[in-house]
């Protein structure tokens, strides 16, 4: 296996597509340091998706470390709804229905203004004179002046062409759909089926959104099943509102800085990337940092050193982990846009500006985050070489992930979604010790695999801990100098 997998401590999500759908470029990919494949399900249909879900795995296999898959729901995407394409240009007038009325009556109300149409049911009712509509990633904009209650009289401010089912953005409207959409459900449920290891929820707007759907897959999976972990995407002004709430109810953070960067000011975006950032993580939430990182590689073999500082700040920033959109989907450089952000986060985690000199604070207190700190400071003073931790669930693992510590984090499990879901987690590297029900036989399974692939050598001072179980064995920590 070739060291430089775990020559990193920061983790890389892409997301697939068809550039990246085939077993031969998922392994080169994988070889050069992803460790989390996207499927966003706002593209795509479900044949692709379960194929290239069988295709990850059996690269994973291959290549033989963890990889966690991630279903990334559309949600409550409001879209352009026109048979034809229309330009409209900057100071013009024109207006804006939505399909709660029939063609018929749009056309007897437009008369011969032009007018765009969107797909969202009584959208004109939530858009308040003054809001600004933001079409396609916000390339146009329109200005609300005035309605009835039939339509929305807008101002284009930024013209150019607009096509069919383009996103559309209103920053300061309430919009009239649930976080889930019947779309959502629908892809939700093939999720689940195909036993994916983590859900992003798009556009979440208070803590309530995650618990709902939580409470939805122990519906369909059962209680005692291991659930896939919920991502929620920071992507709209109502979830910054709303933040302390959420990072209590989901188990990861992903900031979206493509949707964030129109709803908000996009000057302001770094400043909120860190705030989010620095908040997750004292909540002891992972954190994926997305959107056009490295976007100039979905066409040139080399980024931008605006890029390359862009990626370099996120790991110094202490984020878990770095994202690819078109870059490895559309892109005509996958593997090379995986193998130039695995160099940027080695680089900048040797570097002096991503070194922790004490642990980071956390939210709350238990007897598990005081043994973690516990560790975390033994292992600092005994100069060890690396944690080695048996857990069930990994909770044991993203405790002391969250301390940043210099030592390798190595996670041993018997259970193939915890051993999956580690791959999110920064540093650790997990192993699966199948048919082992004994937690020592696991950390020796551990040690013993570490030292085959040249993580661990005789000699090496080890920290081991023993996490919690479901039959009510305590979690303890011991230190082991290998020969």
């Amino acid at each position: 296996m070739e060291k430089n997998i775990f020559n990193k401590k920061t983790k890389i999500v892409a997301t697939l597509g068809p550039s990246s759908e085939t077993v031969e470029v998922l392994e080169q990919m994988i070889r050069n340091g992803l460790n989390v494949m996207r499927f966003n399900f706002s593209h795509g249909a479900y044949e692709w998706h379960e194929q290239v879900m069988k295709n990850v795995r059996i690269a994973a296999k291959n290549v033989g470390v963890p990889i966690a898959i991630l279903a990334d729901l559309q949600g409550p995407r409001v879209r352009t709804h026109v048979a034809e394409e229309v330009v409209i240009a900057s100071g013009e007038t024109i207006r804006l229905f939505d399909v709660s009325q029939t063609d018929e009556e749009i056309a007897q109300q437009a008369h011969d203004v032009k007018y765009l149409t969107l797909d969202c049911p009584h959208i004109v009712d939530a858009i308040s004179v003054g809001n600004e509509i933001l079409i396609e990633d916000g390339l146009m904009k329109l200005k609300a002046v005035d309605k009835t209650e039939q339509y929305v009289v807008c101002d284009v401010v930024d013209g150019g062409t607009v096509k069919n089912h383009k996103g559309i953005n209103i920053p300061d409207a309430s919009i009239p759909l649930p976080t889930m959409t019947k779309k959502d459900y629908d892809d939700l449920a093939f999720a689940l089926a195909h036993d994916v290891d983590y859900i992003a929820l798009s556009f979440v707007r208070n803590g309530q959104d995650i618990v709902d759907v939580r409470q939805h897959m122990q519906k369909i999976l059962g209680e005692e099943v291991f659930l896939p972990k919920i991502v929620s995407k920071i992507e709209c002004k109502e979830a910054l509102g709303n933040l302390e709430r959420i990072l209590t109810a989901t188990d990861a953070v992903m900031i979206a800085r493509g949707d964030l960067g129109i709803e908000m000011d996009p000057t302001t975006i770094a400043i909120l990337e860190k705030d989010i950032l620095e908040k997750s993580i004292h909540h002891l939430r992972p954190v994926i940092v997305a959107t056009q990182m490295l976007a100039s590689m979905e066409h040139n073999a080399r980024p931008t050193r605006a890029e390359v500082a862009d990626v370099t700040n996120a790991v110094a920033d202490h984020t878990d982990a770095v994202m690819l959109s078109g870059e490895s989907s559309m892109g005509a450089y996958p593997v090379e846009s995986v193998a130039t952000m695995a160099q940027i986060a080695a680089h900048t985690e040797c570097s002096p500006y991503d070194d922790i000199h004490e642990a980071m604070s956390i939210a709350f207190s238990s007897e598990e985050v005081r043994i973690a700190h516990a560790t975390y400071d033994f292992a600092k003073e005994m100069q060890a070489q690396a944690i080695v931790i048996y857990s069930e669930s990994g909770y044991t693992g993203r405790m002391l992930s969250h301390y940043r510590p210099e030592q390798q984090i190595i996670v041993v499990t018997n259970r193939q979604k915890t051993y999956n879901q580690l791959a999110l987690v920064w540093g650790v590297q997990s192993f699966l010790a199948e048919g082992k029900e004994s937690r020592e036989e696991c950390i020796l399974h551990a040690i013993d695999t570490a030292k085959e692939k040249g993580i661990l050598y005789s000699g090496d001072l080890v920290i081991t801990i023993l996490g919690t179980t479901k039959k009510g064995k305590k979690l303890t920590l011991t230190g082991t100098r290998l020969v």
